[in-house]
Order: C-alpha cells, then sequence, then structure tokens
C-alpha cells in the first residue's frame, strides 16, 4: 500500500498521511502540477475529479469537482498559499458550492504538502492538514477524510508507472 503511516495529532489539531514513491521528487510534483495527472488521484477511485482551474502559483487557484457513483457531483476549491517545486506545496483547501463558490457553511483546512528524496529513486510524500478547530477536525475524520486521502494517494503508484504520461 501507499501509504506507509498515519498521525491524528488533537492537540496539534493535524491529520498527517505519509505515502512512499518508487519515483524521485520530481516526477512525483508532477501529479500535482499537471492538472490532468491531477485528476487522475485526486478522488477516490469511486468519485474521479475534474479540474477546472489549475494555478499552482502563490496567489492562485485550484477548483474542481469529484463525480460520485450515481453521478452526483461534489465541488472543492484550493488557495494556494506557497509553493516552491519540486520540494513543498502549501494551500488552503475547501468546500464548493454548485457554482465552484467557497461554501461558508463547510470547514477549511490548511494543506502542507512534502516530497522528500528517499534513497535515488524513491520519494517520502508527508500530507499535513491543519484543522481550525476540534470540531472541525472531528467532522471532516469522520466524514472519511483518512480513509479518502488513503484511497486517492493509492492511485499515484499506477500513474507513475504509466510511460504514456
Amino acid at each position: 500500500m501507499t501509504v506507509i503511516d498515519v498521525q491524528k495529532n488533537p492537540e496539534a489539531l493535524t491529520l498527517t498521511l505519509t505515502a512512499r514513491f518508487d519515483a524521485p521528487p520530481a516526477r512525483v510534483w508532477q501529479v500535482w502540477q499537471d492538472p490532468r495527472q491531477l485528476e487522475r488521484w485526486w478522488g477516490p477511485p469511486t468519485y474521479p475529479a475534474t479540474v477546472i482551474d489549475h494555478d499552482l502559483t502563490p496567489g492562485g487557484a485550484v477548483t474542481y469537482f469529484m463525480t460520485g457513483p450515481e453521478g452526483d457531483k461534489h465541488y472543492g476549491w484550493w488557495r494556494i498559499l506557497s509553493v516552491d517545486a519540486p520540494h513543498r506545496l502549501e494551500f488552503e483547501d475547501g468546500f464548493a458550492d454548485d457554482s465552484g463558490r467557497p461554501d461558508p457553511d463547510m470547514p477549511t483546512t490548511t494543506v502542507r504538502v512534502q516530497l522528500t528524496a528517499d534513497a535515488e529513486t524513491a520519494t517520502v510524500m508527508t500530507i499535513e492538514n491543519t484543522f481550525p478547530t476540534p470540531e472541525t477536525m472531528e467532522q471532516l475524520v469522520s466524514m472519511g477524510t483518512v480513509e479518502g486521502m488513503s484511497a486517492a494517494l493509492s492511485q499515484i503508484d499506477a500513474l507513475l508507472a504509466d510511460p504514456a504520461v
């Protein structure tokens, strides 16, 4: 399995997933940088993502929706806070309404992605989610954040192995 560790820290209001991939950081970075590659893994397998906007620069935005098995659409957005390609990405992550606008009734999190070389041809990806309150953390974890992110991350190995990408 791709995910090698999950740490929930209620005191620090963080949820951290760690995954390892058999590809160098520059290649793993492409799964974030290229919207077509991001679409192939961002949603869990039964909720594929469609990226609408993708500006991976500080102040930029990524908007997308995931389509469920019944055709239901779930919209989301990122506001890019910082980028240090191919090593770090930080963004605010939230839910959106049907028109793609941030949903003020749903919580947001701050996501920090770190890509670290592990040997010559491998990468450890750490994704740390920081929640604004304990209630928000509990709400999003109970909504299946760990399971959904783990399932999404498990799709990256096949993407990295695809010679057509």
